[in-house]
């Protein structure tokens, strides 16, 4: 019992964000991680399970299975192959552990293969040979990449359906596939996405009778055809031309507002998405194939506050999502660490519904300093409407959180930062 109780208060300490009082009171609650509540339920109470902590044993670690060199220089092209089209393998050793095994899993259901972990042959050769083909295509590859809505991931699915004559059977183009995740009980069912077998089309319906005009708002985007602007390819082009330019921005070069701000947006986007993955990391009782599935409930949960963003004052948006945190049933250090590991897998599966919902959470909770990420999807019109005049006090709240002495959470090394996207963002916004 004092082992199991040892546990439970260092997975509460590792996970929880709030202070060490508030952790140490929710730490029969934290057990096998923080993705719960509103989006999944794998946060569990572990006062209820009526279960005897086994004797104390000593356990020997089991003998690493020899690997040849041949086999590690093969799992390393794999490596760095998912690592190139964004699916995080880590370190490029040789050694496919959990975090591969974990990108593997991405990687297979993005293609719409059984997410297993373990790579058919097949599958191996399309993405180490997609690989090598990305980089023989050097430059053109990277326009080609820019110029795609899912940016990397979206080359390696159109060179998978080339390689097959179309898409293929039984997978769907452009579509994640996964498996859906448990559920416990209590808990809200996770949204599920149907999916569609294409080896077989449907038959064609017979014409149906005009319907009767009435009266009605135009709408000419209500089909579907309106596609959102691409983040990833943004900073794709961000950062090609930041390169060319020898280095980011700098408050006495700034010559170009927009090309300044959006460098410190994929900047912060890449210290989220990093540190999210740190804690999605520490999760033992889910993938990341069924964190992302799990975080996709959190857009339509939402909706509405996301919406609000394009057209309400920042207060008024603010009161909204306390109200949808006071309702949700999870302390405030449940919901915190929640929305970090939602903001990176809506950065980094490009998913902004799912960014702009963790970032709202995180900065009613508090933690102003997301409040710059609002402020530049308000100035950029990233899964927002462009509005600069909202986007202004978005920023300013996270100026204020860093003149308050707030640990900076983006880019903590540069200084002058904030009145750089001060100057660029006034700039912007018709400011002098």
């Amino acid at each position: 019992m004092k082992t199991k109780k040892l546990f439970i208060v260092s997975l509460a300490l590792t996970l929880a964000t709030g202070p060490a009082m508030q952790a140490r009171a929710d730490a029969d609650g934290l057990v096998g991680g923080i993705i719960g509540g509103i989006i999944g339920g794998a946060i569990v109470n572990e006062s209820n399970k009526q279960r005897r902590a086994p004797a104390q044993r000593t356990y020997r670690a089991a003998p690493k299975a020899t690997v040849s060199s041949a086999q590690r220089e093969a799992n390393r092209d794999v490596q760095v192959a998912l690592n190139h089209f964004g699916f995080p393998a880590g370190s490029p050793d040789g050694v496919l552990g959990s975090r591969s095994r974990g990108a593997i899993r991405e990687y297979q259901a993005l293609l719409g293969y059984t997410p297993t972990g373990q790579l058919t042959e097949y599958e191996r050769t399309l993405l180490v040979g997609s690989y090598h083909r990305a980089i023989a295509g050097g430059g053109m590859t990277m326009q080609q990449a820019a110029a795609n809505p899912m940016g990397m991931k979206g080359l390696l699915v159109s060179w998978r359906d080339e390689a097959a004559g179309g898409v293929m059977p039984g997978t769907m183009a452009m579509v994640p596939v996964v498996p859906a995740p448990p559920v416990l009980q209590g808990a809200p069912t996770i949204p599920q996405f149907a999916t569609t077998e294409t080896a077989v089309p449907e038959p064609a319906p017979a014409p149906a009778a005009p319907a009767p005009v009435t009266a009605a708002l135009p709408n000419f985007m209500g089909g579907g055809g309106a596609v959102q602007a691409s983040l990833a390819s943004h900073c794709n082009k961000v950062n090609l031309v930041t390169s060319t330019n020898g280095g980011f921005t700098t408050l006495a070069s700034m010559s170009d507002a927009n090309q300044a701000l959006s460098e410190q947006f994929c900047l912060a986007r890449t210290y989220a998405i990093s540190q999210g993955e740190d804690m999605a990391a520490k999760i033992a009782t889910a993938t990341p194939t069924e964190i992302v599935a799990q975080c996709a409930g959190l857009a339509p949960a939402m909706k509405d506050q996301v919406s609000a963003l394009s057209l309400k004052a920042r207060d008024a948006v603010l009161s909204d999502v306390s109200a949808f945190a006071l309702g949700s049933g999870m302390t405030p250090a449940q919901l915190s660490g929640t929305a970090k590991i939602c903001l990176s897998v809506g950065y980094r599966t490009d998913d902004m519904d799912v960014a702009l919902s963790s970032a709202l959470l995180l900065t009613a909770l508090g933690e102003r300093v997301y409040g710059e990420l609002l402020g530049h999807h308000l100035a950029m019109g990233f899964g927002t409407s462009m509005r600069p005049d909202l986007a202004m006090d978005w920023y300013q709240t996270g100026f204020d959180a860093a003149g308050a002495g707030t640990t900076p959470v983006f880019a903590p090394g540069q200084p002058e930062r904030n009145e750089l996207i001060r100057k660029a963002a006034w700039s912007l916004g018709g400011r002098s």
